[in-house]
């Protein structure tokens, strides 16, 4: 046992009174939640009860007669702080104290410490009586709590994307977060204890409308809103509200929880999409609008170039049409192609195709507008390149680059189209002598609806800008790419377009339609409600040598159409009496052997096939059909019929 330190004085005595009496010893013995013992003057441990055996660990052998600093951490002990307690129970005649304390293993807990003098009847001091608890689980409680309180501010400080307010029973605001501060614009100084009616739209603040919220939410236990809330600096924003009644454990109301969360963002995209929708649906019903009138113009240009002798200018005025009415054509498929770009709704028929077909096809498309300027057109491509694509949309890639060539070179210029092939990579080059493109432009021709400044092109020739943009998209989905490159204005421009390809050559289908030799004579039904659009039609069949009548409703298609015993119809979508999709069936009940049968309409996206393929239709063509396009759905309707 250490030795007690002499310096000290003499060991302590029991005082005499009460604590020596026998029942009152044996009490104090008895406790052993508390740490009970008496100090001597100088600070020795003078008794020791059972509660302070278990809390600190020593025996009372161990412990009597020595220093109480012993259960202090040393650096209190190097402060002097044992001494100072006892210093100011001697001056007070009580002490109290919470800190730490060392056991006998030398761990730490957390206690709480009355130190009282004890005097004598002459007020003399005798010693002291110190009481310990320990109190180390309630501390970690607390702390836990206090850690716990913290996390919560900083998680609450932290979220800026909410306004996280509490509100007390009035509906005066007591906290005030990051987000809150964020989305009102208010500082926390300048809204505590102000009602929350300050961020209510002023048109509503005359009819009390957040106490409404406030006692709507103590009614149904929770709220949600969706409104205007106002800003700090005075503009209004929609918000989404949620008020939550917040209840202690009596059951006591004692305020409102408010999450608000700013929709102005998702608003506006909510906005946007229905906007675009909305834009979407317009431009397809403008583009059915625009090609009904084109479909008897393009009838009527066909008729009027079958004819072997005309007056040279009637020729010259023909010609003029032909090309405005391509032209338009193009301008229609353009505008129907921006809404396809903006929601990502363009798709792609992939089949085995001879690339070099589509090259031709679409040089030929282009031809007319390079000779209107007077071009010299130069093509080389190889025979025979097989590829896995969608032909159309090549063939308008093509068409696209070799049409914006021409816009945009000077009358007499030239236009070159080169494809090289190297094993698995197809690259097409179409080059042109004109204006050219400036360096920090070359991406920017790419971007929708954009046409370079400053550049002359053919003033009867306009566009929408998304010639290039749609090019681009068609390449990217094929797995290729589309760039520009050029020297600067005035040294002309080359696009090129990389596509794979394969090394063997394409399998052709059985359902191939061929352009070439023309067909049999076939009984042909028109049905269209549009009166030129289906009289023009017929003349033009005729002149084809097809017999050829037309009917303008769906009820004389049913009464007459059997009588006239076609073997191809063909037939528009939109009839004042009945649609399409709902005559089909019933004409074939009433044409008693099989027929062919083409939906021709100004509808023309992907969906509008699938729809009419669903229905039955065996073709569908969009207004204003080509007379290639004409000719090549007669001849498969003969094809399929004598194949029964």
């Amino acid at each position: 046992m250490t030795q007690r330190d002499s310096s000290l004085g003499p060991p302590p005595t029991p005082p005499s009174g009460q604590l020596a009496d026998e029942p009152f010893r044996l009490l104090v013995d008895s406790v052993t939640d508390y740490a009970i013992f008496l100090l001597d003057t100088g600070g020795h441990v003078a008794s020791w009860n059972a509660g302070a055996q278990r809390i600190k660990g020593y025996l009372p052998s161990e412990i009597i007669g020595q220093s109480f600093e012993r259960f202090y951490p040393a650096e209190k002990v190097a402060e002097g702080w044992p001494h100072e307690e006892l210093q100011r129970a001697r001056e007070c005649g009580r002490f109290e104290d919470e800190g730490w304390r060392i056991r006998k293993d030398g761990s730490r807990f957390w206690a709480s410490v009355v130190i009282t003098a004890l005097r004598d009847t002459q007020g003399r001091l005798q010693g002291f009586a110190k009481v310990t608890r320990d109190l180390t689980e309630r501390r970690q409680q607390e702390e836990a709590l206090r850690r716990s309180e913290e996390q919560l501010r900083l998680l609450l400080e932290a979220v800026r994307d909410y306004a996280l307010i509490m509100l007390d029973t009035g509906g005066h605001v007591l906290t005030w977060n990051a987000g809150a501060e964020a989305i009102m614009g208010y500082k926390t100084d300048e809204v505590l204890l102000r009602h929350v009616q300050m961020f209510v739209d002023p048109a509503e603040a005359a009819t009390d409308h957040a106490a409404q919220e406030l006692d709507l939410a103590l009614t149904e236990g929770r709220v949600e809103i969706e409104g205007q809330r106002m800003r700090k600096d005075g503009s209004l924003f929609w918000a989404n509200v949620i008020i939550t009644p917040v209840r202690g454990h009596d059951g006591m109301h004692r305020g409102f929880a408010v999450v608000t969360r700013d929709l102005s963002g998702p608003r506006r995209l909510l906005e946007l999409e229905q906007t675009s929708r909305r834009m979407s649906e317009f431009i397809a019903m403008l583009a059915h609008e625009l090609r009904n009138p084109l479909a008897p113009i393009r009838n009527a240009i066909n008729v009027i170039q079958m004819q072997e002798t005309m007056p040279a200018i009637v020729q010259r005025m023909s010609d003029v049409i032909d090309r405005q009415a391509r032209h338009l054509t193009r301008l229609v498929d353009d505008l129907l192609d921006i809404g396809r770009i903006a929601t990502g709704k363009i798709s792609l028929r992939i089949a085995p195709i001879d690339y070099r077909d589509v090259v031709l096809t679409s040089v030929e498309a282009a031809r007319p507008v390079m000779q209107a300027r007077g071009h010299r057109l130069h093509v080389d491509v190889p025979e025979k390149i097989p590829m896995r694509a969608d032909a159309s949309r090549l063939a308008q890639v093509l068409q696209n680059l070799l049409i914006n060539a021409a816009r945009y070179t000077p009358q007499g210029g030239e236009v070159s189209l080169t494809v090289q092939v190297d094993g698995a990579s197809c690259v097409t080059l179409v080059s042109d002598t004109g204006q050219g493109i400036a360096p920090a432009s070359l991406e920017h021709v790419f971007e929708l609806f954009v046409q370079e400044h400053g550049l002359r092109r053919d003033p009867s020739e306009s566009g929408l800008g998304v010639g290039l943009t749609l090019a681009r998209r068609m390449a990217e989905m094929h797995g290729g790419s589309l760039t520009a490159q050029s020297e600067g204005r005035g040294r002309g421009a080359t696009f090129k377009l990389a596509l794979p390809c394969l090394q063997s050559a394409p399998q052709s289908r059985d359902d191939t339609i061929s352009t070439g030799a023309r067909s049999e004579s076939l009984r042909i039904l028109v049905i269209d409600d549009n009166r030129d659009a289906a009289d023009s039609m017929v003349i033009l069949l005729q002149l084809m040598g097809h017999e050829s009548d037309a009917l303008y409703t769906a009820a004389d298609a049913l009464r007459h159409g059997p009588v006239f015993d076609p073997a191809l119809v063909m037939m528009d979508l939109n009839m004042p009496d009945l649609s399409g999709f709902d005559l089909i069936d019933q004409l074939r009940k009433a044409i008693t052997h099989p027929i062919y049968v083409a939906a021709v309409t100004g509808f023309g996206q992907q969906s509008d096939r699938e729809r009419t393929r669903a229905a039955g239709f065996d073709a569908h063509l969009t207004k204003p059909v080509s007379q290639d396009q004409l000719q090549a759905t007669i001849e498969h309707a003969a094809t399929r019929l004598k194949r029964g």
